[in-house]
């Protein structure tokens, strides 16, 4: 394969205006390529499994937005939905009866979700469902694990300090340093600090919050025994479960992380996939939690366009089409495919994939993390500095080593063979012989 820059002329040009009216020319902090360096590239439009940029350049895409995009992009029947439901009107501010019926289809298909609302993103979810935590239990505290990403809401922003067990200092400018001081962070994958935390603070915890699968910072797959753990000793002190299924939702199939795990979280929180490629959020669960919640409680929590109509029809359509066409087994064993083959090539150049689901991260290190201090920062080096190699080859990868990519049900055996051979050639081209 011939080393070659794609004509990025356009692209440039439009970051470089963007710029002046945007901070870093980008409307969230990743996409400005800062880690990978480079451009990035503006996308024009997108097609199944492919990107098109306004330099008429194609990628394989392994973004898929983040996620949400299982159907691949622009799938025919989620945009016939759409552009009916627009027809009819984009936004009403009252009730419509397909936000009924997504909730309804949730309810009947996730066990652990009795009561579920809708909101416009899985920062805003996260957000409200702390508060109803906080409101159901009378206790402040809140419990996060190092390595997960919850959003941005202020008193998730946090890092962990020096011990094992430690209370958050803010991880932003512009975060009170009390308003992360009601937020503890523990290590992932720590039995011992897990059991230490709970029984010094269990009975003034107001929830624990843990993603499915942590996959903001890496992929850190957990062990089975080590979340029933963690529900067991949340159920034993009277604090709840809060399972971050924003990127897991119905991207593991229709039970989540919830399932794969087997256990029984008291709320769940959902974005990504269940609106179809749009902007939603959602937080659910017990009857008796969400009862608290304004109207029918004390806890409140609005927004003018949660259960939008053309989210919820992106999302209902999707939902639909994913339980009746159930492609989660073919997701999966593409995806495992395609990690074999890569992991079959780069042995000798110390590059994996992990991979769950329709999940997959490329890294360069031989363990497999299950904690965040278990990354290796020269191995995120190493794949920051083959990105742009990768992307100007027609492979779309995440602008950061530490974002993981996803398999859609557009992309083919063709183009999963052809995205391992770029990525092959690539990393062969890029590692000093010896």
């Amino acid at each position: 394969m011939v080393d070659r820059r794609m004509n990025t002329k356009k692209s440039e040009e439009l970051y470089r205006l963007a710029c002046g009216v945007m901070p870093g020319g980008v409307n969230s902090p990743v996409r400005a390529f800062k880690s990978v360096g480079g451009t990035p590239r503006i996308i024009e439009r997108g097609e199944g499994a492919y990107l098109y940029d306004v330099d008429g350049n194609r990628y394989i895409d392994f973004c898929c937005s983040w996620g949400p995009l299982i159907l691949g992009h622009a799938d025919p029947d989620v945009r016939a939905a759409v552009k009916e439901q627009v027809d009819r009107g984009m936004t009403f501010g009252v009730s419509t009866e397909v936000e009924y019926q997504l909730a309804e289809f949730i309810v009947s298909h996730v066990e652990p979700v009795q009561k579920i609302r809708f909101v416009s993103s899985g920062t805003e979810a996260i957000m409200s469902a702390i508060r109803v935590a906080r409101g159901f239990t009378g206790r402040d505290l809140i419990l996060k694990f190092e390595g997960c990403y919850h959003g941005h809401a202020d008193h998730l922003l946090v890092k962990a300090g020096s011990g094992p067990a430690t209370f958050g200092q803010p991880s932003s400018a512009g975060v009170p340093a009390a308003f992360s001081a009601h937020t503890a962070v523990l290590p992932l994958d720590d039995e011992r600090a897990l059991k230490e935390f709970f029984g010094r603070h269990g009975d003034r915890l107001a929830a624990a919050v843990i993603e499915g699968v942590p996959a903001n910072n890496g992929l850190l797959i957990q062990r089975p025994e080590y979340m029933q753990l963690l529900r067991g000793l949340t159920e034993k002190h009277g604090s709840l479960l809060i399972l971050d299924e924003v990127i897991t939702g119905f991207r593991l199939g229709p039970g989540g992380a919830a399932a794969h795990y087997g256990v029984a979280p008291d709320l769940l929180i959902y974005g990504k996939v269940i609106g179809g490629g749009l902007p939603v959020g959602a937080f659910g669960g017990r009857a008796d939690v969400m009862g608290v919640l304004s109207p029918d409680g004390p806890v409140y929590q609005a927004g003018t366009l949660s259960g939008n109509p053309v989210a919820m029809v992106a999302g209902l359509t999707t939902l639909r089409k994913l339980v009746s066409e159930n492609p989660y087994g073919v997701l999966e064993g593409r995806t495992n495919t395609l990690a074999h083959d890569v992991n079959r090539r780069l042995s000798t150049a110390g590059g994996q994939i992990m991979q769950l689901g329709s999940i997959f991260w490329l890294l360069f290190q031989s363990q497999a993390p299950r904690a965040a201090h278990q990354i290796d920062s020269g191995g995120i080096a190493r794949y920051n500095h083959l990105h742009r190699m990768i992307l100007d080859a027609g492979v779309y990868l995440p602008p950061s080593g530490y974002e993981v990519c996803f398999v859609s049900a557009a992309h083919t055996d063709d183009m999963l063979k052809s995205a391992v051979e770029i990525i092959a050639d690539c990393v062969g081209r890029a590692t000093p012989k010896t």
